[in-house]
């Protein structure tokens, strides 16, 4: 594994891989690895000649400086466990000013209105955050393909819409979502659960499962009331939003259409620890 913290010295290793053609596969993360973030550097090594991993607490997208601040930082395991899966990685871990510079504020971005739904807006700011650190990352790495986890489904799509819009030379490749034995989805945050919360914490997969098949029978509004109802039930969580919404455009459901494929969306607070994850209804 070769670990580099400064954008010179990394650019000047993938320069050497680009002369010769190679394609390269890139995998942004935050840290805090878990088996989901692997899944992601399989499918990069499956599919690439070299493949960058990407360790970087990108303080523009936290709108809360408290989570900025609990955000897991685990270096030295994140290291072990990339190494253990493939020594040939290539991991990029800079610091703040490396990204930034003197100044750490993020660009302003048009995503065609996919910010303004769901995360967009109970997170101001977030994916003029998300847009700048991608976009920065790219024009550093030069990937051919980039790995992103469906957990963060909204997100995918924003970054697919960046791509677009900016005509970055790169393909996005999303992947399925990882998700512990009881249904959690994995996720970085998880680790700040403990094990009870952990437990019922199952509670989130196990609603979105009910979820879809209700909405077989049911109007949207009507299993979003039910999904509401279900978590008023149980002082732990706090729902903070579930929405079913076009795939497409991420536009709330008002009434169904065969033509349309629909995904629902929760966010819930579990004892103030914020928590998403999504489903496709297809």
């Amino acid at each position: 594994m070769s670990l580099y913290v400064k954008q010179t010295e990394l650019r000047a290793c993938i320069n050497s891989f680009l002369l010769d053609n190679k394609t390269i596969g890139f995998v942004p993360t935050m840290g805090a690895l878990h088996q989901g973030h692997l899944s992601l550097m399989q499918e990069s090594l499956k599919n690439n000649d070299f493949t960058v991993v990407s360790i970087f607490v990108n303080p523009t997208q936290f709108n809360n400086p408290n989570d900025l601040k609990k955000y897991p930082r685990t270096i030295e395991s994140d290291l072990e466990k990339i190494n253990a899966l493939n020594s040939d990685i290539i991991v990029y871990a800079p610091n703040v000013e490396d990204i930034y510079g003197e100044k750490t504020v993020s660009k302003s971005f048009d995503y065609d209105g996919l910010e303004f739904q769901m995360e967009g807006k109970h997170r101001p700011g977030h994916f003029d955050g998300v847009g700048t650190i991608v976009k920065k990352l790219f024009e550093i790495v030069n990937p051919n393909n980039a790995y992103f986890g469906e957990k963060d489904f909204q997100q995918l799509a924003i970054v697919k819409k960046l791509v677009k819009k900016n005509k970055i030379p790169v393909n996005i490749v999303g992947c399925t979502i990882h998700r512990e034995v009881n249904g959690l989805a994995m996720s970085s945050r998880n680790e700040r659960l403990s094990a009870d919360e952990r437990t019922k914490a199952a509670l989130i997969y196990k609603t979105l499962t009910e979820a879809k098949k209700l909405f077989g029978t049911k109007t949207a509004s009507e299993v979003t009331n039910w999904v509401t109802k279900t978590f008023k039930k149980q002082s732990i969580f706090e729902l903070e939003y579930f929405e079913i919404a076009d795939e497409e455009t991420l536009l709330t459901c008002k009434r169904k259409s065969k033509t349309k494929n629909y995904r629902a969306f929760i966010a819930v607070f579990v004892n103030n620890l914020r928590l998403i994850d999504n489903i496709s209804l297809k």
